[in-house]
């Protein structure tokens, strides 16, 4: 196969996903109108049968709850499904890494304290600027401690450091949480790999589209019973270094 066939079939193959990356939005997006209306009058029967007392009224009222929760399960589940199918190139501006994790920390800290987990920043105030997209950017943060908190709980030390590197600069995001083996390490970015009962397994994976669509890289190192560490890395540009 010569070089133009080779780039012809790269070509199509990436359409397809394409396609198919829309068609699985449209279709998560048209699940979640019809189950937003199942859940609103869910909570409506829920009010009405709050009314009074009447035999039965315990076990139907469970049931409710019951359709209730999984409701916002599954629209939780479909929300970081259009996320994740939806982040394609992203307009980017100049802008500083630092107070992006400031934002998505200062969001944290009221839930890091009453869990007991200190929160110690080592941040470069020399950190040069870097192609980046806020929303995007945080939504990545907020996934990524939101992973370390959660490993966190008898409380602990979530550490925050970010400096420059050869190739740009780097985010270290260290807790001393219980860590993970090297089976659960290996597919972490998997979608819909969760190990959480309530997880929907696209936060991480999501985060890393976000980093890679950055130009950026994640990796992870981890020990069971000791904790993890993430290290996001993000090139400079010339034009802005």
């Amino acid at each position: 196969m010569n070089v133009s066939v080779e780039n012809r079939v790269d070509e199509r193959l990436l359409q397809q996903y394409h396609e198919l990356a829309e068609l699985a939005g449209s279709l998560a997006h048209e699940i979640k109108n019809p189950l937003s209306v199942i859940h609103m009058n869910a909570d409506l029967l829920s009010e009405e049968l709050s009314e009074g007392q009447w035999p039965g009224k315990q076990r139907a009222e469970a049931k409710v709850e019951m359709i209730r929760q999984q409701c916002q399960r599954m629209e939780n589940l479909l929300r970081d499904f259009l996320r994740f199918s939806r982040l394609r190139d992203l307009e980017m501006s100049p802008g500083n890494l630092n107070e992006q994790v400031e934002t998505v920390l200062r969001l944290y800290q009221a839930q890091a304290d009453s869990c007991g987990i200190d929160i110690v920043r080592y941040l470069d105030s020399n950190l040069p600027s870097i192609l980046l997209h806020p929303d995007s950017m945080q939504a990545a943060l907020i996934n990524l401690v939101k992973n370390s908190l959660e490993a966190m709980e008898e409380g602990g030390q979530l550490v925050v450091r970010t400096y420059t590197t050869p190739r740009g600069v780097a985010l270290d995001l260290i807790d001393n949480g219980c860590g993970m083996d090297d089976s659960t390490a290996l597919r972490m970015f998997e979608p819909f790999y969760s190990t959480k009962n309530d997880g929907s397994g696209l936060g991480l994976p999501t985060a890393r589209r976000i980093i890679e669509a950055h130009g950026g890289r994640i990796n992870v190192q981890s020990e069971l019973g000791r904790g993890t560490k993430f290290v996001l890395e993000f090139p400079v540009p010339a034009r802005i270094s």
